[in-house]
């Protein structure tokens, strides 16, 4: 386990040092990884940072709100209205690679464009080691390392958590002084629900996908997951009502873990999956079933793709 005090002290100093007397953007998701980098950033370098906030469309339900609310000590936060963009960028796209790509190329497209109005020179991101791990051995790329597009508009890129792992960013974000909403708060995937998705990433499937996973998330929270969430894999056919439907297949997924390099799926109780489904098909009138995932990791990973 990291020397909390002395990863703070050198982090600060780090940034300090990268940015100089430059402006720097950080991009803030809500999630323990880039509330920490922020927060670090924000003691390095005080008034020579922006946080940006980019509302993908692919976000948890209440999302925008509670980051608004979290960080408005930070009277520089920066929210940009990106849905229809992220949207217009996955039209089409199937493949989860060429999905990890189209986000991470648009998320470093708003921020250089956030970074031409404030002359940011450099941009701090929340990488933390398990997804330079995963990218670098092919595992999967994330939107914030092996996603980004080779020709980037900053003078560097400052990554203080790079070398952390989870339960690591976590004490780190509760010496900070981090909320608990903040700092215990489940992993969500920096490209979002669109992860959570089987195939193209439609307006129908993110409604489905976001108002299931609020669901999963709230039943779950008395068992203690590492991480929980629902996903959209499919159709199949079911019967509402009198009438026969071919409907979308919810698949709820609920793990423990330590660093998300190695996971056991959840033995959660039957009368906790039944209230899930009931739940999630009563919401949605859309969904024909709803199944739960049993694989460990590996051999599959955490998120479906």
């Amino acid at each position: 386990m990291v020397d909390v005090d002395s990863f703070i002290q050198e982090a600060t100093e780090e940034i300090r040092e990268a940015v100089g007397d430059a402006n720097a953007i950080i991009a803030l998701s809500g999630g323990v990884d880039s509330s920490v980098a922020a927060a670090l950033a924000y003691e390095a370098i005080g008034e020579q940072l922006t946080p940006v906030y980019v509302d993908t469309g692919l976000m948890r339900k209440g999302e925008t709100e509670q980051i608004r609310e979290t960080f408005a000590f930070m009277e520089s936060l920066e929210v940009v209205e990106a849905q229809e963009r992220f949207l217009d960028a996955l039209s089409g796209v199937t493949d989860p690679e060429e999905k990890r790509h189209a986000i991470g190329e648009q998320f470093i497209r708003e921020f250089e464009r956030e970074a031409k109005e404030t002359d940011a020179k450099y941009l701090v991101q929340g990488t933390i080691y398990p997804d330079r791990i995963e990218s670098e051995g092919n595992i999967k790329s994330h939107h914030n390392v092996g996603g980004l597009p080779d020709v980037v508009d900053f003078d560097g890129i400052v990554e203080p958590v790079r070398d952390l792992y989870k339960d690591e960013v976590r004490a780190v974000a509760r010496e900070l002084g981090l909320e608990a909403v903040i700092s215990e708060r489940m992993p969500f995937p920096g490209p979002g629900l669109a992860v959570r998705i089987i195939g193209e990433v439609t307006e129908e499937k993110l409604r489905v996908a976001r108002d299931s996973n609020h669901i999963v998330e709230e039943e779950v929270e008395e068992h203690d997951p590492w991480q929980a969430f629902a996903a959209v894999i499919g159709k199949a056919t079911g019967v509402k009502g009198d009438n026969r439907v071919h409907g979308w297949v919810v698949s709820v997924r609920s793990v423990e873990s330590r660093d998300g390099m190695t996971a056991r799926a959840q033995n959660l109780p039957w009368e906790t999956l039944q209230r899930i489904q009931s739940r999630i098909t009563g919401k949605n009138d859309d969904v024909a079933r709803v199944v739960y995932d049993v694989t460990h990791k590996p051999p599959a990973t955490i998120e479906y793709e």
